[in-house]
């Protein structure tokens, strides 16, 4: 009797979801995934700019490097969020997946790059030894490693030669997720909340990942 009476008033619940998820995956469809390549740029090149012009602090090498680690992370979050937004809340922005990944390898790029260019000077010696015996950077440089082949088989021509192969291959951005999580928590001084927000959410999408499905 009482499984009865919640499933009658789960009901209504549900069929207001769907009258409301209606109309938000109509206008998300309008997004364009180009868009979030012009925005990945243009916040970017504002950052690189404010470096150069003096309003990033007493450290801007420093600050460039966070931050764009910090949106590399948050976009490769949003590309994992992707798959379980649709299969438990009917949320569509699958045409929006590989723009996020893609954005996410940029903007570990640019991370990458400031660390190599601005901080180390590209003293490759000391590069190869502090990659070697520093466990953050020994992390995120495998992390980058891994984005690597994804990013090249990122597009259509990739997507048609690999096949089947092609999803199992971008199975890699689950330990990606995991490294560049670790990487982000070791690398930050002290014990703030933002890295551990980050993990936290990492670990609940791939969990998410493991729910059975229904009928199977």
């Amino acid at each position: 009797m009482a499984s009865s009476r919640e499933a009658a008033l789960a009901m209504p619940a549900a069929g207001l979801w769907r009258r409301a998820v209606g109309p938000l995956n109509r206008a998300l469809r309008r997004l364009p995934p180009w868009g979030i390549y012009l925005l990945a740029v243009l916040m970017a090149a504002s950052w690189f700019w404010r470096a150069l012009t003096g309003t990033l602090g007493p450290d801007p090498a420093r600050a460039l490097e966070l931050q764009y680690g910090d949106w590399a992370l948050q976009t490769l979050i949003a590309t994992l969020a992707v798959t379980p937004l649709l299969r438990f809340a009917g949320i569509r922005l699958m045409h929006l997946r590989r723009a996020l990944g893609v954005a996410s390898f940029f903007f570990a790029f640019m991370h990458l790059s400031v660390w190599l260019f601005l901080d180390m000077q590209l003293l490759w010696p000391q590069i190869v030894s502090d990659i070697a015996r520093r466990p953050y950077i020994t992390l995120g440089m495998t992390a980058f490693a891994l984005m690597l082949p994804l990013w090249l088989t990122s597009n259509n021509a990739a997507i048609r030669r690999l096949g089947r192969n092609w999803k199992r291959l971008h199975r890699l951005v689950w330990p990606v997720a995991v490294l560049a999580a670790f990487h982000f928590v070791l690398v930050v001084k002290g014990w703030p909340l933002r890295p551990f927000v980050y993990a936290a959410l990492i670990a609940a999408l791939l969990a998410l990942r493991l729910v059975p499905r229904r009928g199977g």
